[in-house]
């Protein structure tokens, strides 16, 4: 009996050594999770979704029309198959005929072969925030089969099973080091004896596919040396390797048509492609999202007639270009994590304002460079099926203050329907060692109608005077408008003037310096110089006095070694060394009764503000300002609603969460459209799919400059030219938020290589001149321009009037640096410029901020308002004193003003009171921990009851 008492007491020993601590493992897991999902809340929110809104409407206002936004269709599905027709329709526009023979349009139910991977592994679009999901799209043999054209299969069968045995290169975002660059074409021995006498029975035509990707994250290879087996000393990604050569040649020997399909969205070198008799025509087709193989499909059979103009100038050599010794991988060799922030990486724009067709056409015209040699095709360049004749109808010359009108009537002279792109240029007076001016600059664009043979347009173009300006950023610091005759010359691209239209002369007087009050009409300020520091990163800039003596070379030696004012904008930010001694501290938490939806309308300055504004705790600001990833949250003590918010440049993207939405062509196409209603349009269908969806902000669009065709993005931003990249950004942003959805614009400002992008931030040096003409312009324009017409309910009555006020209330900063400081914390950029100059009002928001260098109390000081991040992520060093809470609460308020003319009031009206249900995954979270609480009640008990048990035997 004994020994079997020892027994029990042993059991209960060993029972407890195993249960106790299971149970001690299971509540400190409950525990746990609880305060990770707490902290983790706004990644709970993004993942899994939030609560649902209960808006409450005050007795009396039940029948108030406070829909603010209506959806123009009937539900989802007809939204997305509205969109998926529009894609479609951007494509046909946007795609680019830069060669033909007369072989297209190729006859109805022709039997073609497609050669080349990306036949049967096409770009659809671009990696990162770009990226196209591959489930639903429509590939280029069910683009071209809907258009009647007959397939080889056998050709098409054998690519397909090859391109997943050698996947091509793709820019990865998250880890630059594990991009590939492989073309990954299909050498031409992989095509069998029973492929190769398949063509016979297809050989209507060869459609040779050429494809090149991009993406966020990286930028394209300019030494394939280790990516391709047969690489050739100084070869890079954008001219054709020896496989696709080949390839070429194995087409123009079996086949009596070929035709090549470029489906990239950055320039290559295509003159091998120009230059070949045998090749009969190419056709650039950019990436094509969702549905646009469709439209490649009836440009070929000619249902669609092109009328796409190249976006990028084409040059023949790349690495002659003024920018490409400049472009890359520079660091300093004094600047590292022991001594800074981190590594000190840069980049130098030593060819100042003349980037893309600005060089080439001004280079040609001072004799430095023989155009038809270095040149493809220029900029604005693109062929049709049919013939067009212009004539000048008329002018309207006003003066210093007015624009510059002329009338052009445009005849469809051939014998197929057609569209045709009117382009008009300016050409300003010049004076050798005087300010930099380019040869001819895009004043102004039209694009005609679908004009039937014989048919004729007028179009209107127009270039205000003051545009004209340059700035001279050595002399005046400020916009001038220099006395002499500027030329506008009408043209079919930059560099050919169309037969048939006489220049027109416009003679300015006197010199006019738009400085001091005497500021240019759109701008809302004194505009002078801000970015003295950054320009002075630029030793030699091109000058057009002298482009053999300043053409721009690598960084050597003393580059490479930052001097004391550029190490110490590597330096960490601390608050406290950026506290205003004189600040007031602002009041917090007062109770006025006012709510957001009172605001709805009213001025950004109105008095009104400042009563709401007291409403805020700092807690509810610090809240709102630190907690912007894809999203912005709800603040109950002002009455403000959750957004949410989404990337990206291809239409609503979120690849974090399972929303889908339509994936519409890369940038380049939608700007190679010319057509700035089409894109109105554009942005109106993505603010519809913002309502069906729920989504109030998009991170959208992108306008950084074409400054290299190697950059990584560059299929997210529109244009190496300025204007054009404006006039695309102004009319999709007007057009979206005439659905209450707010453009973030992007990525304020020079951020135009994906190299080094969030090593510490690249340090940019550019001069002034060309920052405000060239890499600033879109985003100016797109601020001016873009428009909006917001319903407000404006009585006790419920009476709904209308209200006109600009469009673009949102942007994003960058994650470069504007010299030796991140954009994000850039008082020049980021308010002298942006809100001073300009007039902006409404939210700038960081880039995703998970890096050290990005600042949340340096964002707000400097203008930035919202952190694309999570209170579990960053956190603000001073929300205590005067100068933080000011600037806290001048945060708020850009970001209030903003949600405020949104979707996200849709159904609020005066008096609504909004309540929020629990988020799903709360409830998930209670119901776990309530079966946490009873199963480790009962195995208590039960481990009480088993002691017990063994101890009474």
């Amino acid at each position: 009996m004994e020994e079997k008492h020892k027994k029990s007491k042993m059991s209960n020993k060993k029972f407890l050594s195993i249960w106790i601590p299971v149970l001690a493992v299971v509540l400190i897991l409950a525990v746990g999770l609880n305060i990770a999902s707490s902290i983790f809340s706004g990644y709970m929110d993004l993942f899994l979704g939030g609560g649902e809104a209960i808006i409450t409407r005050t007795e009396g206002s039940e029948d108030w029309d406070s829909e603010y936004y209506p959806l123009d269709y009937q539900g989802k599905k007809e939204v997305q198959a509205a969109a998926n027709a529009l894609v479609e329709e951007l494509e046909g526009e946007g795609v680019v005929l830069l060669k033909n023979n007369g072989a297209l349009p190729l006859a109805p139910k022709s039997k073609i072969t497609l050669l080349g991977r990306s036949a049967a592994d096409p770009v659809y679009g671009g990696s990162g925030s770009g990226a196209v999901k591959l489930d639903t799209v429509v590939n280029l043999r069910s683009g071209l089969e809907n258009a009647g054209f007959q397939i080889n299969g056998a050709v098409y069968d054998l690519l397909a099973k090859f391109a997943p045995t050698k996947p091509k290169g793709v820019i990865a975002m998250d880890k630059p080091a594990d991009s590939s660059y492989y073309i990954g074409e299909m050498p031409v021995s992989g095509y069998t004896a029973d492929a190769r006498s398949s063509f016979a029975s297809y050989g209507d035509a060869a459609v040779v596919v050429v494809g090149r990707g991009g993406g966020e994250g990286g930028d394209l290879t300019r030494d394939m040396k280790g990516w391709d087996d047969n690489y050739t000393d100084g070869q890079h990604q954008l001219e054709l390797t020896k496989d696709e050569k080949d390839m070429l040649a194995l087409a123009k020997e079996h086949f009596d048509k070929v035709v090549v399909l470029i489906n990239a969205s950055s320039a290559m070198e295509l003159g091998v492609l120009e230059e070949d008799a045998d090749i009969d025509a190419i056709l650039w087709v950019g990436s094509p999202g969702q549905t646009g193989f469709n439209a490649v499909g009836a440009v070929l059979c000619g249902d669609v007639n092109p009328s796409g103009r190249t976006v990028d100038i084409y040059p023949a050599d790349f690495t002659r270009d003024p920018a490409f010794v400049n472009f890359g991988d520079y660091k300093y060799s004094n600047i590292s994590r022991q001594n800074a922030s981190g590594d000190g990486c840069f980049v130098q724009y030593e060819e100042g304002i003349y980037v893309g067709y600005r060089y080439y056409e001004t280079a040609a015209a001072e004799g430095f460079i023989d155009y038809g040699e270095a040149v493809v095709y220029p900029f604005g360049y693109g062929l049709s099926y049919t013939d067009f004749s212009w004539e000048v109808a008329g002018s309207r010359l006003g003066g210093v203050d007015g624009s510059l009108e002329v009338d052009v009537t445009v005849t469809n002279t051939g014998a197929a329907a057609g569209k045709d792109v009117v382009q008009l240029y300016y050409t300003a007076p010049y004076t050798k060692g005087g300010i930099e001016k380019a040869e001819v600059v895009l004043g102004d664009f039209a694009k005609t109608a679908l004009l039937e043979p014989g048919a004729s347009e007028t179009l209107t173009l127009a270039i205000p005077v003051e545009d004209m300006a340059s700035y001279d950023y050595l002399g005046e610091k400020a916009y001038v408008l220099e006395a002499g005759d500027y030329i506008l010359s009408l043209r079919s691209d930059s560099h050919t003037v169309k037969a048939g239209c006489e220049n027109i002369t416009y003679n300015v007087g006197r010199t006019v310096v738009y400085g001091g009050g005497d500021h240019r009409a759109s701008d809302k300020g004194p505009v002078t110089n801000q970015f003295d520091d950054v320009t002075a990163g630029v030793a030699v800039n091109l000058s057009r006095a002298d482009f053999a003596g300043t053409f721009p070379t690598a960084p050597t030696g003393e580059d490479f070694e930052a001097g004391e004012a550029v190490a110490a904008g590597f330096q960490v930010y601390r608050a406290a060394d950026h506290e205003d001694p004189d600040a007031v501290m602002p009041a917090t938490g007062d109770e006025n009764g006012l709510s957001l939806i009172d605001m709805r309308g009213l001025p950004y300055d109105d008095k009104s503000w400042g009563l709401l504004l007291d409403q805020l705790t700092v807690k509810d600001m610090a809240k709102l300002i630190l907690n912007g990833m894809y999203a912005t949250v709800d603040l109950r003590s002002v009455g403000k609603p959750a957004t949410v918010d989404f990337d990206g440049p291809a239409g609503i993207s979120s690849y974090m969460t399972s929303l889908s939405s339509t994936a519409y062509p890369s940038e380049v196409v939608i700007a190679s459209t010319f057509n700035t209603g089409l894109v109105y349009r554009m942005g109106v269908m993505v603010g519809n799919e913002g309502i069906a969806n729920k989504v109030t902000g998009w991170y959208a669009p992108a306008m950084n400059i074409h400054r290299s065709p190697f950059g990584g993005r560059n299929f997210e931003y529109y244009s190496e030219d300025p204007l054009l990249s404006g006039r695309m950004g102004a009319a999709c942003v007007s057009g979206a938020s005439s659905k209450g959805m707010y453009c973030t614009i992007k990525h304020f400002a020079v951020n135009d290589q994906e190299t080094n992008r969030i090593n510490n931030g690249v340090a940019v040096w550019v001069n002034e001149q060309a920052m405000r003409e060239i890499y600033l312009k879109p985003f100016e324009y797109t601020v001016k321009n873009a428009v909006q017409t917001i319903r407000v309910i404006t009585d006790d009555q419920g009476t709904v009037s209308e209200v006109d006020m600009p469009g673009c209330t949102a942007v994003m900063s960058s994650f470069n640096r504007i010299g030796a400081t991140w954009a994000g914390g850039s008082v020049p950029l980021m308010d002298n410029v942006l809100r001073g100059e300009w007039g902006f009002r409404g939210l700038a928001i960081t880039d995703f901020d998970l890096y050290d260098y990005m600042y949340p109390d340096q964002s707000i000081a400097a203008g930035t308002d919202l952190i694309l991040s999570t209170d579990a992520m960053k956190s603000l060093e001073d929300t205590k004193s005067a100068t933080a809470v000011s600037n806290m609460r001048e945060a708020c308020h850009n970001i209030l003003y903003t949600v405020a003319h949104s979707n996200a009031m849709n159904g609020v009206a005066p008096g609504t009171i909004i309540t929020y249900t629990d988020a799903p995954w709360v409830t998930y979270r209670l119901v776990i921990d309530a079966a946490v609480g009873v199963l480790w009640a009962a195995a208590l008990a039960w481990v009480v009851v088993r002691v017990r048990k063994n101890r009474a035997q």
